[in-house]
């Protein structure tokens, strides 16, 4: 197994709220009207299609309340086929994971990038975007379809946990070598932390 796959590998990480699809969906947007090629996967749904072929779920709220050792299970499993299935790829193309580096359960934090997932993927950068707290109640308000979550309902507390998310990213990144920088999306400014994850990935 090598160190790194031909195509460069970036994971996108963040909190829900912050606004991560938002702006990776600008910098999609930006990397094609350069010429950039782009495959952009969702972690999650390969987790979820390999525990339906398990026939351990058949909805994908389910996913989160499955045991531990699935989990880990499920993860191994999206990551070998997220690699397989971008093999086409070629060295000037990049392939974007979509995933959370942390999540709280009533067993405890799980990571979202252990070591069996991370030295699979091999990522070249982990990019954590953040928001204000203020900024990520606002969002949530406004957007019914962000997941509300029990651990994290006063500002403190999402204050906390993003920085529990950010040191489990720079764990995994030190891991394997990976670049993480922090991109902070505020309010109204999408597009410059677009332009400022964009250019990161064209640096490595």
């Amino acid at each position: 197994m090598g160190l790194r796959e031909k195509f460069k590998v970036v994971i996108i990480v963040g909190v829900p709220g912050v606004g991560k699809t938002t702006v990776t969906k600008l910098m999609l947007e930006k990397a094609r009207n350069e010429g950039i090629n782009i495959k952009i996967v969702n972690f999650g749904d390969y987790m979820f299609k390999a525990a339906k072929n398990m026939k351990l779920i058949s909805h994908r709220d389910e996913l989160r309340k499955l045991p531990l050792r699935t989990q880990c299970k499920l993860q191994l499993e999206a990551a070998k086929r997220i690699v397989e299935d971008s093999e086409k790829l070629d060295k000037d193309s990049f392939l974007i994971i979509d995933t959370h580096s942390l999540i709280h359960t009533v067993s405890g934090y799980w990571s979202g990038l252990p070591l069996h997932v991370i030295e699979i993927l091999k990522p070249d950068m982990i990019a954590v975007i953040e928001a204000s707290p203020e900024d990520i109640v606002k969002r949530r308000m406004r957007d019914r379809e962000i997941r509300m979550r029990w651990d994290e309902r006063t500002l403190d507390e999402i204050k906390f946990f993003m920085e529990l998310a950010r040191n489990s990213a720079l764990t995994a990144g030190m891991f394997v070598g990976a670049a993480v920088p922090i991109i902070i999306n505020k309010e109204g400014k999408q597009e410059e932390a677009a332009i400022e994850l964009l250019s990161k990935m064209k640096s490595l």
